[in-house]
């Protein structure tokens, strides 16, 4: 699984390590029902999370368009806005779990965080 962090907004790293729980889940659940199979394989593997940095939101939606056309989880997180930054803006994309190749296909131009 990727988690692909938004690093224009400001977050501090606490804010940053529950968004990316948030992504986590939020991809977890979406997985466990779409597609378990690969959840198990996951589950059996380590349950690899990358976190990974992106700039702005325009470039995080369109990682996560790719993503959806390759048949790939990826779901946005919004902030409820009840702490540092404004309510509904989009903060971590998660992607997967899913196969590494094509994940990497869809963020492997993308730095570590």
């Amino acid at each position: 699984m990727v988690l692909v962090v938004r690093t224009d907004l400001g977050m501090t790293k606490g804010k940053i390590a529950a968004q990316c729980g948030h992504a986590t889940l939020a991809c977890y659940k979406a997985v466990s029902k779409s597609n378990p199979d690969v959840l198990r394989t996951w589950e059996r593997t380590g349950q690899a999370k990358v976190a990974l940095k992106i700039d702005s939101e325009d470039k995080l939606l369109e990682l996560q368009a790719i993503a959806l056309s390759m048949n790939l989880t990826a779901q946005s997180i919004c902030d409820a806005g009840r702490t540092q930054i404004a309510a509904g803006s989009r903060t971590v994309l998660g992607i997967g779990p899913g196969p590494v190749e094509l994940i990497n296909s869809v963020t492997g131009h993308l730095k570590l965080l």
